[in-house]
């Protein structure tokens, strides 16, 4: 996997830039339809003017490789984000009388009460009605070209049994606001895309694991940096597919969120952690496509993605008793192929092992194990959790409560959290033996162990 730096820099286009593109595309457009009403042909390279161009090219902010045609369509799916009612105005134009200029395509949005480019508009405006030349540029759509590597562009919408052509041109909406604002903002959290980016303040001095889960992580760590090197090797790169899969499991609190935390903050990389209460739906081929809106994205951004109490949908198959059970196992049979084709960091998380389809325990690159930290790593741990504005009343033997309570790392945090609060309670700063021990009960109890 690659490094990701945020490395977007904010982009101030003026105003004219903007108009330049605006009253390029509506010269453009008048051209082809002139050319059309007197069955001439039209050369798109002569019909764009330098000013157009370079508002095209300012505003789009595209990679090289983009032919002019591309750079066409992506205006057209981008113009009325800029200018609502951009096809109404030129329809006005066109036909002053009223009527339906069928050839040029176009929808009405559901909210948007305008009219929305279609691919049969972009088609119209590159060749007109010219059939040969129409079926070359629709090949700009298809899943191997640019649109859909970049994840630029997506028809959409097109009712069964239509011409697909006469799906709506979306734009991504993560390189819509880049080009509009300048920048790329997390996405929102929402039944679109049921996924929290996750970070931390800790650092890795703060990750106290066993030596082995260690030495395990750094293998993904070892991955994350050279795997590209190997891919790039022309006899052995074309043998293994790209991404790693890892399962992390044990008890809660044992650091497994944490450390799906730091691997992408050492590395620049956000973290995505699935809701799967927005994922799983009753109804049939739901979660599937809710999955996949997920995993598009984060294949394009190279984002990792982190999956918690993994079970709830990578658990294991049952034997068909009802149509329930049937879709269930379908939903896993979906899965194994889909996280075996991401080309990223997937992590998934679950208490136990053993409550994972033995399929996709195959299938992962590692599996480690979170055990409870021992006495050694909770001493380290209860060293390292003593607030830096807080001083011992007397000395405490840490040692020796690390040796006698069997606590996880996140257990002993919100020990040294409840004994902090309690010495500024008593307007003190000073942590003290009683108010440790006092902390350890409640924490206990939470989980009815018997102090």
């Amino acid at each position: 996997m690659k490094t990701v730096k945020n490395n977007v820099k904010p982009i101030t286009i003026p105003r004219n830039k903007f108009d330049a593109c605006i009253k390029g595309m509506s010269e453009l457009i008048i051209h082809r339809i002139t050319a059309e009403n007197n069955s001439s042909n039209l050369d798109l390279e002569s019909s764009i003017n330098e000013e157009f161009s370079i508002g095209m090219n300012a505003l789009l902010q595209l990679e090289d490789g983009f032919s002019l045609a591309e750079k066409i369509i992506l205006l057209l799916a981008v113009l009325p984000h800029i200018q609502p009612g951009f096809v109404e105005k030129l329809m006005s134009q066109v036909l002053p009388n009223g009527g339906e200029f069928v050839a040029f395509g176009g929808v009405k949005g559901q909210q948007y009460r305008g009219i929305m480019p279609t691919g049969e508009t972009a088609l119209y405006i590159l060749a007109g009605t010219n059939i040969e030349e129409r079926l070359k540029y629709q090949q700009l759509f298809n899943s191997d070209c640019l649109f859909a590597i970049h994840g630029l562009l997506q028809l959409h919408g097109a009712a069964p049994g239509e011409p697909i052509m006469s799906g709506k041109l979306i734009p991504d909406p993560d390189w819509l606001e880049k080009i509009l604002l300048g920048k790329e903002s997390a996405p929102v959290y929402s039944v679109e895309f049921p996924a929290r980016k996750i970070q931390t303040e800790m650092l890795w001095e703060d990750l106290v694991l066993h030596p082995q889960t260690l030495e395990q992580i750094n293998d993904i760590q070892i991955w994350m940096e050279y795997n590209q090197h190997v891919l790039k090797d022309v006899s052995f790169g074309r043998k293994i597919k790209p991404g790693y899969r890892v399962l992390f499991y044990g008890q809660a609190g044992t650091g497994k969120t944490l450390t799906a935390s730091l691997l992408g903050k050492k590395f620049d990389i956000p973290v995505y952690r699935i809701d799967l209460s927005l994922v799983v739906s009753k109804y049939i081929g739901e979660t599937e496509k809710h999955i996949e809106m997920v995993f598009n994205r984060a294949e394009r951004k190279n984002w990792i993605l982190f999956f918690d109490e993994a079970d709830a949908l990578f658990g294991k198959r049952t034997s068909v008793q009802s149509s329930n059970d049937k879709f269930a196992n379908q939903e896993v049979s979906y899965l194994l192929q889909r996280i075996e084709d991401f080309k990223g960091l997937l992590i998934l998380a679950s208490n136990f092992k053993n409550n994972i389809d033995d399929a996709f325990l195959r299938r992962f690159h590692n599996i480690i194990h979170f055990p409870i930290p021992g006495a050694s790593e909770r001493y380290k741990l209860w060293t390292q959790s003593i607030p830096q504005d807080m001083f011992l009343k007397t000395e405490i033997d840490w040692k020796a409560i690390a040796e006698k309570y069997e606590m996880t790392g996140a257990e002993i945090i919100n020990v040294m959290y409840y004994a902090s609060l309690r010495a500024y309670a008593k307007k003190s700063n000073a942590l003290k033996l009683e108010d440790i021990y006092s902390s350890i009960k409640k924490e206990f109890a939470k989980q009815d162990k018997i102090l």
